[in-house]
This record gives structure tokens, sequence and C-alpha cells, in this order.
């Protein structure tokens, strides 16, 4: 998993203000991402791609407004939004108390978590209980590592120093399975064939479009936007695209 994604400043807090103007329908929509985290947001080919920018895409046209994009490091999004250098952020950001306390967050509009990882052709890991016993690579330092060892004390883990290390010993046969971040995994799979992700998750963590406390209307208005791309299909489409259980 990619330990960014947990990581906050608190003292983002002190730049808190509640003041802020209204978003006229039809402005620009300022949204802020560190496109470095596929398939979330990454850049390819000189464009920023990803299911993140996708949906944010799709909730500027339903909305009428343009996205202008601003790129800044992950641990620099929150205190950006709330110093009001944009006006959402976007970038697999995990919904949490902690955050909650100083922006505000849409509806959740992913899961994340972990997932377990292994080879098309293996029929003797059907679901997560089945990796008891069975060789398990997983990346040294992330939450998987410890996780695992608690939820499966029979797995056999292979600690390993690189996601491309881990997802390698899956590959070869050398492991059985790998345990990861669910966008890391569906990113090796949509690149390389005979792996697949089983679609039961271990755990689940929520992503969230960060918004200032001070435009409420803002955070209704991207929640409708959202509901009414998943009653359209449009949802769908994208999820489908970027998280097919069997992704290539």
């Amino acid at each position: 998993m990619n330990t960014r994604r947990t990581l906050f400043t608190v003292a983002a807090a002190a730049l808190f203000g509640f003041a802020g103007a209204a978003h006229a329908q039809g402005e620009p929509l300022r949204v802020a991402t560190d496109a470095t985290f596929p398939p979330m947001e990454f850049v390819e080919n000189g464009k920023r791609t990803g299911f993140d920018v996708e949906l944010v895409e799709a909730v500027g046209k339903t909305l009428g407004r343009k996205i202008e994009w601003i790129d800044i490091d992950f641990k620099g999004l929150v205190p950006g939004l709330i110093s009001k250098r944009f006006d959402m952020a976007v970038s697999a950001i995990y919904i949490t108390d902690e955050r909650k306390k100083v922006v505000d967050f849409t509806a959740p509009y992913y899961a994340g978590g972990l997932v377990v990882m292994v080879k098309d052709g293996n029929t003797a890991i059907k679901a997560p209980a089945d990796i008891n016993g069975k060789k398990v690579s997983v990346q040294v330092g992330t939450k998987s590592v410890a996780f695992t060892k608690e939820k499966y004390p029979q797995v056999q883990l292979m600690e390993v120093e690189k996601n491309q290390e881990m997802f390698n010993l899956v590959d070869i046969g050398r492991a059985d399975a790998a345990v990861t971040g669910k966008p890391a995994a569906y990113q090796y799979v949509r690149t390389r064939p005979g792996l697949k992700v089983l679609p039961e998750q271990i755990t689940t963590e929520e992503y969230g479009m960060a918004i200032r406390k001070d435009t409420p209307e803002l955070t209704k208005a991207v929640n409708g936007a959202i509901e009414k791309l998943k009653a359209d299909g449009t949802y769908a489409q994208i999820e489908k695209k970027w998280f097919s259980a069997n992704a290539k």
C-alpha cells in the first residue's frame, strides 16, 4: 500500500477559516490532486488520467463547470484546501475522523482497502480465508504485514521491499498470493495478463472528495452529481474501466 494515503498534518487546522463565497454555476471548479497514484490518478503520455480524474471530469460536466486541475504533493492537499488555493481535493483521500475535523467530505465515492491478488488459474484461493497456510507476499512497512499476520496466523509471509517484488513472486509462482492495497493491485493486473484480484476485500477504507467547510453548497452539489452519475450508469462505466475484476 502507498503509505502517503494515511499521512495527515494536523497543523493544517490552524489555517482554517469559515469565510467563503458561493460557487456560481459555470465557474471553473479548481480541483487539486497528486497525480502519482495509479490507477486513481497518474500521468500517462503527458496527460492526467485515472479513476479519480475521469470521475471528477464527469462531475464537472454534470454541474456545468470546467475542471481546472492543480497539481500538488499529497501532504499539501488539505492545507491548500483550507487556505483556499482551490475548491476541492481529490486524490484517493481516505475519510478519517482526524481529517473531518478540518474539512468536509462528500459521501464515500469508492471503497479502497486490502485485497488478495493471485494467478488467474489459481483454484485453491477463491476467498481471502483461503490464504491461510499458503505463501503470501507482502511489502515491508505496510498495513498488509501486521494485518495479515493477525487475521490469517497460518500464512507463510514473504516480506519484500518493493511492490514490484511482491507481485513478481506471485507471477513466477514462488508466492501463492499477494496482499496489498486495492488500487496498486488493480493497476498491476490492468497491465499484466494472467493475474486477478479476488472480489472479496480483506478491509474497507472509504475515499471521499475533500471540500472546505465554508462551502457546504458545493459539497451538496458534488454529492448530487455523483448520485446522478451512478443513476445514469456513467459511474459504473468508469469503475469497470479501472477496477474490473479481470482488468487488463
